[in-house]
């Protein structure tokens, strides 16, 4: 797919490292857009655009910024209808131990309302970094999970096939207002790997005896 990640941090190089490896066309552009040249020259095969230029080709597009900054480099990067936004975003507080809304809805819910017509799905929001950088594989037949909310079904399925083109697992978590309850799970996640001291090498399954 032609795949557009915005945000050239830890989350977005290695998204943008994945998916090249992974075969996708890769687009990545940043605020910031020497930071977005240097991720995109790491990673041959991607290459960096000024966000203005960064939905023209995109098929999906990959919101790998912090919450507070998704509506604003969502808005910045022109016409998003007809293609599938992956919202990775969790609504934390300042020490990153907490979530700021919750419970009657979600980040990914909110940046609907301040983005009307985005088609988003919620995904990837409980994989650390560190996990994506190294890819979904933990070895003797264990695969990271990605889970995938939203309201469309065909959106869903391509969430599903970007996660699974990367070596993950997917799991359907049904529409988009759950992903109230997959951002607690991330910090509940974020919590075991800082604040537990499990390490950043971690990541949530559902398992079942069937």
């Amino acid at each position: 797919m032609n795949i557009t990640v915005i945000g050239a941090g830890n989350m977005g190089s290695a998204f943008v490292k994945q998916l090249t490896l992974a075969g996708h066309q890769v687009t990545v552009t940043a605020r910031d857009v020497a930071k977005a040249d240097t991720v995109a020259a790491a990673h041959p095969g991607a290459k960096a655009v000024s966000p203005e230029l960064a939905a023209n080709q995109a098929e999906v597009v990959i919101i790998a910024t912090a919450y507070d900054d998704a509506v604003n480099a969502l808005r910045s990067i022109g016409d998003l209808q007809g293609k599938v936004v992956i919202d990775i975003t969790n609504p934390l507080t300042s020490d990153f131990m907490g979530l700021t809304i919750g419970h009657e809805t979600s980040a990914a819910e909110e940046i609907v309302k301040a983005v009307p017509g985005v088609d988003v799905v919620k995904a990837f929001n409980t994989v650390f970094a560190q996990v994506l950088a190294e890819g979904g594989d933990f070895g003797d037949g264990r695969k990271v999970t990605v889970f995938i909310a939203g309201d469309s079904e065909q959106s869903k399925d391509k969430a599903r096939a970007v996660a699974e083109s990367m070596g993950f697992v997917t799991v359907d978590a049904g529409g988009l207002k759950n992903a109230r309850y997959l951002e607690p799970l991330a910090g509940l996640n974020i919590y075991l790997g800082y604040g537990a001291g499990f390490g950043t090498h971690i990541a949530p399954t559902w398992m079942r005896d069937a």
